[in-house]
């Protein structure tokens, strides 16, 4: 039996799958929408990203990449750049000499091991430098419709608060939450709860008292109940 909110009894594994997968229904009503809020062309662009995105919205992320896509069109170009100039460009993503570490190993071990292809194989990605679970799933799920789910901090915070787990390793959550939904929905799923996450679940005070989730949702109560008040904390998007 899964462990529910304090207050609440135990649910079957049954029951808990059943409440997924509506509360699964409910996200799709309420978010018709969700889609990846990065901006990109193809798989190496959504691969960097991505790799940008840690520690940075997406919104910051989406004014730098422009310059960044068109200076280096190819794994080849990246592989190669110039470090200084990389760094300038992507400076205001924050821990940019780290994140051009990264881009700039990923892009050479494309280059010496797949031809300067971005591989289309979990396996591959999570050996490129800087490329971890979260990533190689954003990169497969958006760019080549191979099913994940993305594990990030609005994820896990949300699928605790809803008594799915209590797990906190982002492996584990991967696949405890894969064995509650089809494995057609893992992406889309993704999205809809990081919108969630940004427009209603927020981290300090959730708009409980507009929520959608409410009435399937253990935590309900952790923010404000009323709605008047839940409202006025909901923010809207895009946040791209």
């Amino acid at each position: 039996m899964a462990t529910n909110a304090a207050g609440r009894k135990p649910e079957t594994q049954l029951a808990l799958v059943r409440r997924a997968r509506k509360m699964n229904r409910v996200l799709a009503e309420t978010y018709p929408d969700a889609h990846c809020e990065l901006d990109f062309g193809n798989p190496l662009e959504l691969l960097v990203a991505t790799i940008l995105s840690a520690q940075c919205t997406d919104k910051r992320v989406n004014m730098v990449t422009p310059v960044l896509f068109a200076k280096y069109p190819a794994a080849e170009g990246y592989a190669a750049a110039d470090r200084s100039e990389m760094e300038e460009i992507i400076r205001s993503t924050g821990f940019f000499r780290a994140k051009t570490n990264s881009i700039i190993g990923m892009a050479q071990a494309i280059c010496e091991r797949h031809g300067g292809e971005v591989p289309g194989k979990l396996k591959d990605l999570v050996k490129l430098p800087g490329v971890g679970r979260k990533t190689a799933n954003v990169v497969l799920g958006n760019a080549f419709g191979v099913p994940g789910l993305t594990v990030d901090t609005h994820f896990q915070r949300l699928v605790r608060r809803f008594g799915w787990t209590e797990e906190t390793d982002p492996v584990k959550i991967e696949h405890i939450v894969g064995e509650l939904l089809p494995k057609r929905d893992w992406t889309i799923f993704s999205h809809r709860v990081i919108w969630h996450g940004r427009r209603i679940c927020h981290s300090r005070r959730p708009a409980c008292g507009v929520c959608p989730l409410a009435a399937l949702c253990p935590s309900f109560g952790t923010g404000p109940a009323d709605a008047e008040t839940a409202a006025k904390l909901v923010k809207s998007g895009p946040f791209s």
